[in-house]
């Protein structure tokens, strides 16, 4: 597979690469060595262990979902409510579709999410920083009623965990996950709002 120089982002496609093929279980450094045709102590000398290497898979993956949830919300110019709806609604769409689609590579992401990661950890604070801002923002609007936009921020991510959270993957295949987003999402954006 290696066409230039081992650098850590070479290692980091071979490792997503093997961990399609073989799951966040099965995949060891050796795989990862094997494929790029170096020794496993040259993977070493990037990634000090089998979980950094995860982590770096997921961290990427999650950069690029960051990164179109901040681009997707920011630009629609949206007032509060409808921008909040729309970044939940995207951040459920993106993880349904990987879950789906990226099974293997989702299953990682699974399995770090469960031991409490930095990686997962820093995406969840990434999730609250744009959660809160928006109800920071509908506050100062008079949109939504005035609080603590920590806590009303921690309080949608847990009522909409199980819409997010990849422990819950298992249920986003049901036909009726998407209306039953949909409810909770009308409830948390009636329960924000000034009246």
């Amino acid at each position: 597979m290696r066409g230039g120089p081992l650098n850590a982002e070479t290692i980091v496609s071979a490792t997503e690469e093997v961990l399609r093929r073989h799951g966040p279980e099965k995949t060891t450094v050796l795989d990862v060595a094997r494929l790029l045709g170096v020794s496993h102590g040259s993977v070493y000398r990037h990634f000090p262990s089998k979980a950094a290497l995860r982590e770096a898979v997921i961290r990427r993956w999650l950069d690029r979902v960051r990164d179109q949830l901040t681009a997707t919300v920011r630009a629609s110019g949206l007032a509060p409510p409808d921008r909040l709806h729309l970044l939940l609604t995207t951040m459920f769409a993106m993880k349904w579709t990987k879950a789906r689609e990226d099974p293997e590579l989702f299953a990682t992401f699974r399995v770090l999410a469960a031991d409490h990661s930095a990686v997962s950890s820093a995406h969840v604070d990434f999730l609250l920083a744009e959660v809160r801002a928006i109800v920071a923002d509908g506050m100062t609007t008079g949109t939504f009623t005035p609080g603590d936009p920590e806590a009303l921020a921690r309080a949608v991510l847990d009522a909409t965990t199980r819409f997010h959270d990849p422990t819950h993957a298992a249920e986003w295949n049901s036909p009726e996950t998407e209306a039953q987003s949909e409810a909770v999402i009308s409830l948390i954006l009636t329960g924000l709002q000034s009246h």
